[in-house]
């Protein structure tokens, strides 16, 4: 049993071109090159699962892009780009709270030594140096695990060369 026909996508000249070039460009995403084919297999006319066989990806995803590229298609290429219409959509979540001035303040004091703060420790732990971020007025709150991923990101070896 079949189901549902899945709907077909109309491209013109200038949707396709840019499509095949983005296949093409070595500089291109490559998560966008199979979005890419996806929507030119399916403006020939291609259901879901003869797209997910012939790339080697799931149903839901040639699915995905498929209701993608037609949810977008009353905008103008010259409005949103081919690029931009394969992007992935913003994820749900709360926004980032610390900010560039932020960060460069915490990469600063996490290549500080820690007795520089009245801290009796010779490095950085994720507690030590959250409370620090706070007790300076960086950012109201941080989580001690947030801050200790931040030293475990390699922001700064200083504490680890000074101390050994």
């Amino acid at each position: 049993m079949t189901g549902p026909k899945a709907p077909r996508i109309e491209l013109d000249e200038t949707s396709r071109d840019a499509l095949i070039a983005l296949t093409r460009r070595h500089t291109t995403p490559q998560q966008l090159v199979p979005r890419a084919r996806i929507v030119l297999l399916a403006a020939e006319g291609k259901n879901n699962a003869q797209i997910a066989q012939e790339l080697s990806v799931s149903i839901d995803m040639a699915r995905l892009w498929r209701r993608r590229w037609l949810s977008l298609a009353a905008i103008p290429l010259q409005e949103l780009s081919a690029a931009e219409r394969l992007e992935d959509a913003p994820r749900p979540g709360k926004p980032v709270s610390i900010g560039p001035e932020q960060v460069c303040q915490i990469v600063a004091l996490a290549c500080e030594a820690p007795e520089k703060s009245g801290r009796p420790i010779s490095q950085w732990s994720g507690r030590e140096i959250a409370d620090e971020i706070i007790a300076r007025g960086i950012v109201e709150t941080i989580s001690p695990r947030h801050a200790q991923r931040l030293l475990k990101r390699g922001i700064c070896n200083h504490t680890a060369s000074a101390t050994g």
